[in-house]
């Protein structure tokens, strides 16, 4: 950083002097006429001098040239001699001048990177940031380290009678290891009560169960309760069960985002944001995905370098508006995530009292699904089959909603 400041003074320094140069040199080229004059002058003279010697002219009239001549001369030289005088102060402005000059260049070339640039930042080469984001991936704390280091949080709030529910799904769940839609079961209640690290105990269970059968869908499950348990921080243990989500599904939306996401926390927001832009544009304004890459999106291409990124449009499906994308910027994960749920409980209470389309449905089950809140998925679900229950096709949207979260095959 020391040497790139040097630098920088030195050229707008560099720039200042020829700048006073040229100034200055142009006031000694302001009133060359007298010199010159005076020149011509004493010329004249040796030239009278001469005319007489060969007898070209009198004396009478050689002495009469002289008078003229020096009269001339000594006009010239006192003019010269003012013009000195008085040029001494345009070549003290031309200094002034470039010395403002230089402080311009060098104040304004400071406010102009404090303003675009990083200051502070070390002066890396892209080897070297490449090689500490690696660095970075390399070395980041494990699953149980983020989840140790998570600050104690509020206990979320449990009607008793679910809370009694999941109590004997877990009792039965242990008496039958092998139980596959029992740890289903228990591994989404276990999310929709806020325990995480429970609930991705119980989903690497069920892909223990269904070995081989495991799908995208499966892992990226276990990734998503992985990282919620870390506190929005995706582990090295999560990155590896996302890459076999990716392996199984490489158009899982669900792993996709988050595989940007750790590409972002561990210093490579390029790479985040190209995964994040092609997501955005392949995916349908309902996917659950959209919320929070739309939130971070404009700062992760910021951070990338495009200076000039547009969010592409997407479908018209109700969404967060710009002022909800303006206030996630400045959001803390958790609020960020807060906010999410703010806008699936407005589109809740929008169906229940003026209704909707079989899409909104389903993807207010699939969001409810995705947040971890099984019960109140399973509440929409069991409405939205009442109020389409006279009509198939669109009970068969919302059912691919309800699929999307888990509640039927």
């Amino acid at each position: 950083m020391t040497l790139f400041w040097i630098a920088t003074i030195l050229l707008a320094l560099a720039l200042a002097a020829l700048l006073a140069f040229a100034l200055v040199r142009g006031q000694r080229h302001t009133g060359p006429a007298e010199a010159f004059d005076l020149q011509v002058y004493r010329d004249q003279l040796t030239e009278v001098d001469r005319d007489l010697a060969r007898g070209v002219i009198s004396e009478e009239d050689a002495e009469r040239l002289r008078t003229e001549i020096s009269r001339r001369i000594l006009a010239a030289d006192a003019k010269t001699q003012s013009t000195n005088a008085a040029g001494s102060q345009p070549r003290m402005l031309g200094l002034t001048v470039a010395a403002l000059i230089g402080a311009f260049l060098v104040g304004g070339s400071y406010w102009l990177y404090a303003q675009i640039g990083a200051p502070g930042y070390g002066d890396l080469g892209l080897a070297t940031r490449l090689e500490m984001a690696e660095d970075a991936r390399a070395n980041r704390p494990t699953q149980q380290e983020a989840e140790a280091d998570l600050p104690q949080t509020d206990v979320t709030e449990i009607q008793p009678e679910y809370a009694a529910l999941v109590e004997r799904l877990r009792a039965a769940v242990a008496e039958r290891p092998r139980d596959l839609q029992g740890h289903v079961l228990l591994a989404r209640s276990e999310a929709a009560m806020g325990n995480y690290a429970a609930a991705y105990a119980a989903q690497q269970r069920v892909l223990s169960i269904k070995g081989d059968t495991a799908t995208g869908r499966d892992y990226a499950d276990l990734a998503d309760m992985m990282v919620l348990a870390a506190g929005g921080y995706v582990s090295p243990e999560a990155e590896r069960v996302l890459e076999a989500a990716l392996t199984r599904d490489p158009q899982n939306g669900v792993a996709l985002y988050y595989m940007g996401l750790m590409m972002a926390q561990t210093g490579r927001p390029d790479v985040a944001f190209r995964l994040w832009d092609r997501l955005l544009r392949q995916s349908p304004a309902d996917a659950v995905w959209m919320p929070p890459i739309l939130s971070q999106i404009e700062e992760m291409a910021f951070r990338a370098g495009v200076s000039d990124y547009q969010v592409p449009q997407t479908a018209t499906l109700p969404g967060p508006s710009t002022d909800d994308m303006e206030a996630a910027g400045e959001m803390s994960a958790e609020d960020r995530q807060e906010m999410i749920r703010g806008m699936v409980a407005r589109l809740s209470d929008r169906l229940a009292t003026e209704g909707g389309t079989p899409e909104e449905w389903a993807r207010l089950i699939s969001s409810l699904g995705v947040l971890g809140d099984e019960a109140q998925a399973i509440a929409i679900w069991n409405n939205a089959q009442e109020v389409f229950a006279d009509n198939p096709d669109a009970l068969d949207i919302v059912r691919e909603g309800a699929r999307a979260a888990g509640l039927v095959l």
